[in-house]
């Protein structure tokens, strides 16, 4: 049965922008983490890693996201495993998000110059405090912004995690415009969220790199 757009309607869709930040937080915390680790990896190892860690994470970046998040929440009950919506996507995301942050690392760290870590050496540095004092900070302005651009673009596509029934806002969306029949208001205020949700990052972000300028 049809009723208009109500009050309570902007809560339910704030609840949902709070389950898509909670659940894009956790993907890209968890993906990033792990994505610092194995572009560590990638860039230690050299074609050896490329041919395969790397030819695994080159899967998780080409198949659609929808695709894998269909096929991981229904492969598990296969197996006697079953998982809720919320488990299933924040997995997927996460792994989506390590795929793509591995090599946002890799990059950073090969964009160090190899005489620059050669008169790090040369100081008596190890390779951990080469690591930690040269590559890291060095590497990490050169990549940052690359970094924001997966965090934006995890954080948008976390409403394909909607396919699994998980009620985040484009779910909602999709609950009030079936029983409102008002598309156009509430897609306008959907995309409102998603913009107080994005700008926040896209600012901090921007304010980073003019200290880091300084």
């Amino acid at each position: 049965m049809f009723s208009a757009l109500r009050p309570q309607d902007l809560w339910f869709l704030a609840e949902a922008a709070g389950k898509t930040l909670w659940i894009s937080t956790l993907a890209i915390s968890s993906g990033t983490l792990l994505g610092i680790l194995f572009g560590w990896v990638l860039s230690v190892s050299g074609r050896l890693g490329s041919m395969t860690l790397g030819a695994v994470l080159d899967v998780f970046r080409s198949i659609p996201l929808i695709i894998q998040l269909v096929l991981f929440y229904n492969l598990f009950p296969i197996i006697g495993i079953p998982l809720d919506p919320f488990t299933a996507g924040t997995i997927v995301l996460s792994i989506y998000t390590l795929s793509l942050v591995s090599n946002v690392v890799r990059s950073g760290i090969e964009s160090v110059s190899q005489d620059l870590r050669r008169a790090s050496r040369s100081l008596g540095m190890s390779y951990w405090q080469d690591m930690r004092h040269i590559v890291w900070p060095v590497g990490l302005r050169a990549v940052f912004p690359a970094w924001v651009g997966v965090a934006l673009s995890v954080l948008k596509d976390s409403a394909l995690v909607s396919v699994l029934g998980y009620v985040e806002l484009l779910r909602a969306s999709q609950i009030l415009i079936t029983r409102t029949q008002e598309p156009l208001i509430i897609m306008a205020i959907v995309g409102l969220f998603y913009f107080f949700l994005s700008y926040p990052i896209a600012r901090a972000a921007s304010m980073v790199e003019k200290r880091w300028q300084q």
